[in-house]
């Protein structure tokens, strides 16, 4: 028998009107337009008003379902994969099932960061694989608006919110679909990539918030350091396990992070930008939500083509980081 293969069969993303610039970050903090752009990439990004994290997944959904012309009946399963849920519980995904009225779903929440939606998509993956499931939505959501310190110039730039998702279901043909993955931990990273209140460690107290300790908190040099490599060796790492060279590759899909990573990844990888997805300028670090939101740009501007072999990349706080080879299927 041939294997089962999961195979994405819609994309959908979604993107709040409301657009922070550099300029208007230039009013805020002690920053330039072009300090932002040349060490990040980033022109602007977006940021969700009066309104929670579920909102952008759902919404986010909302457009895979009306683009992939079903209803949300036919889900089986939701794996909502951020960091900024609604709140601890119930989870996110019981609020977007309720929105969407995916009856017939059950899922759950996975926090992993910057690499949640890489690891979900994994995780999804093996539903569709064991024969128990035939239509398995993975978003990426994340309103990390919520949790940045907008007096603190070194991360204030560097985030948006977002949302996006992609449906899996089983390959026709097992040569497409997800074909490999590699992800990895190091909690040794925990220090330099977090934030440390809100959890059972650090309640919620006035001193918690006076120290700031529901803001994300960076290292950036380190976590830079550490996302270059991370990233650029399990990307190679795949590229080798499959015997791809850099010409069998339609696209590196990387979590938009910095500008300048990416382009440490496809030098890594022997491969040149034009075959970098890139939407860090438009919308900033929008953590889970990067790497499906750049599946769904491209696919709607036709970039994408039944056979392209995609190697997604991903590298976060935990540290967390991974990737996967898939063969596009449509």
């Amino acid at each position: 028998m041939n294997r089962i293969r999961a195979a994405i069969t819609a994309v959908g993303s979604y993107v709040p009107d409301k657009v922070l610039s550099n300029a208007d970050l230039e009013k805020m903090v002690d920053t330039t337009d072009e300090w932002i752009r040349t060490r990040t990439g980033i022109t602007e990004r977006r940021i969700l008003e009066g309104l929670p994290t579920s909102h952008l997944a759902y919404k986010a959904a909302q457009n895979l379902l009306e683009r992939r012309k079903i209803s949300a009946v036919e889900l089986d399963l939701i794996i909502v994969a951020t960091v900024t849920p609604d709140m601890f519980f119930p989870s996110t995904i019981c609020i977007v099932q309720e929105k969407l009225g995916a009856k017939n779903a059950w899922g759950f929440d996975l926090i992993a960061a910057c690499s949640g939606f890489i690891f979900a998509l994994t995780t999804g993956a093996q539903f569709i694989e064991a024969g128990t499931h035939k239509k398995v939505l993975v978003i990426g959501a994340d309103k990390m608006s919520s949790i940045t310190d907008y007096t603190d110039r070194n991360t204030c730039i560097l985030f948006g919110d977002a949302g996006a998702c992609v449906l899996l279901e089983p390959s026709d043909d097992d040569s497409y679909g997800i074909l490999d993955s590699q992800m990895y931990v190091d909690g040794r990273g925990g220090k330099y990539l977090n934030m440390l209140g809100g959890g059972s460690l650090n309640p919620p107290t006035h001193e918690t918030v006076d120290k700031k300790w529901h803001y994300i908190y960076q290292d950036g040099q380190q976590v830079f350091k550490d996302a270059v490599k991370g990233m650029a060796d399990v990307s190679y790492e795949i590229m080798q396990r499959n015997s791809l060279k850099a010409c069998d590759i339609a696209y590196l899909v990387p979590h938009q992070a910095n500008l300048r990573i990416l382009t440490s990844c496809a030098s890594r990888m022997g491969i040149g930008m034009d075959k970098v997805m890139v939407n860090i300028n438009k919308y900033g670090n929008t953590t889970a939500a990067t790497i499906p939101s750049c599946l769904s740009d491209y696919w709607a501007e036709g970039k994408l083509k039944k056979g392209d072999n995609l190697i997604l990349s991903s590298f976060g706080a935990g540290y967390t980081w991974g990737a996967i080879l898939v063969k596009w299927s449509y």
